[in-house]
């Protein structure tokens, strides 16, 4: 059987990105059960209300729920157990001092399999407030009104 090749996205956090600014991202591979892996590549799991950590120079993930495999027995795994991530020694510095900076937290974006291994794409985020959720809503409203009245004038004038 040949190797998988590629990116297969299982789950994305569609709400991150209105939640949070996105400061900077990190790809980091994940430490899982086999079950885990199975229920992954049925396509199901949910970041929602996930969150990362760093305990003792050691990154883990929380609260990412993996539901139970359909097929697993007594070996199943719990759905929302923390989970270790695979980070370099210095990407764990860099974001454990991000984080200590104050107002930053880590959060998840994307979970994937990237050449048959799972990963997940963490990002170092700040909390938008309410005003500047409905900026950036206002901002993209306006840019797609733009492009609707370039394409109609286009059109006119050709």
């Amino acid at each position: 059987m040949p190797r998988e090749r590629g990116e297969k996205v299982v789950a994305t956090n569609r709400r991150a990105r209105h939640e949070y600014a996105i400061e900077k991202t990190y790809e980091a591979g994940l430490v899982l059960t086999g079950t885990e892996v199975k229920s992954l590549r049925e396509g199901r799991a949910n970041l929602s209300d996930g969150y990362a950590y760093i305990d003792n120079g050691e990154a883990f993930l929380d609260a990412v729920h993996i539901p139970e495999y359909s097929q697993g027995h007594w070996t199943n795994h719990s759905s929302k157990r923390t989970r270790k991530l695979l980070l370099h020694k210095d990407e764990i510095v860099k974001l454990s001092h991000a984080i200590s900076a104050g107002g930053y937290t880590l959060i998840p974006l994307k979970l994937y399999f990237s050449d048959g291994r799972a990963k997940v794409e963490i990002a170092i985020a700040k909390g938008k407030r309410e005003y500047e959720k409905r900026q950036t809503i206002r901002e993209r409203e306006d840019k797609r009104e733009a492009e609707r009245a370039m394409r109609s004038r286009n059109r006119l004038g050709e």
